[in-house]
């Protein structure tokens, strides 16, 4: 085959051809179906494939997460309800409403049982927070170091929590002069949230 037989191939009636141009315009077409193949159906699929994939790896990993916390759900069942039994025991440790009079007289006569004397007891506004008020009352007693201690243990022993806060000691002649914040919690009632 040589330059002049390619020169007087007649495309028009391709059945009269030589065979290696059949060979060859078939072997063509057959590319040019698979490129067109790929390039309109396959490449869309394949990306769809690369998508799904990543998608697959997602939902295996938050599958495992809920898987995990799926067989640990007794022991959080069993953890809640701790929960509930312990903030029920703190919630219960907070006075009502009828009963922070009496915890203030016991603050006081705490204060007189360390051998303090009381300058200042002043209770001071309620301020409410989530579900429980804070109750402060400015302190103001003069003492030893040591009764201020014994007091502030006194005070820790308390069956209902108080805590002390912005605590200054300064002296005064032979004793020592102690300013505090005294602050006791209550529980809001549903009626007051």
């Amino acid at each position: 085959m040589d330059f002049a037989e390619i020169k007087n191939v007649n495309l028009t009636n391709i059945g009269t051809a030589p065979l290696w141009v059949k060979v060859l315009l078939i072997g063509l077409v057959c590319v040019a179906i698979l490129f067109a193949g790929y390039w309109l159906h396959h490449k869309n699929q394949l990306e769809d494939l690369k998508r799904v994939q990543a998608k697959e790896t997602e939902l295996k990993t938050i599958f495992e997460n809920k898987a995990e916390k799926a067989a640990n759900l007794e022991l959080y069942k069993v953890q809640l309800e701790e929960m509930r039994r312990t903030f029920g025991t703190l919630l219960r440790q907070l006075p009502s409403k009828t009963e922070i009079p009496a915890l203030i007289v016991d603050i006081s006569q705490t204060g007189l049982a360390s051998g303090l004397e009381i300058e200042l007891f002043k209770p001071n506004p309620e301020s409410r927070k989530e579900f429980y008020a804070e109750k402060p009352i400015s302190l103001r007693v003069k003492g030893d170091y040591h009764q201020f201690g014994n007091f502030a243990s006194e005070i820790a022993a308390l069956p209902r929590i108080v805590t002390l806060h912005n605590i200054s000691l300064s002296p005064s002649g032979d004793d020592m002069t102690m300013t505090a914040t005294a602050k006791t919690y209550r529980y809001l009632e549903e009626d007051e949230e």
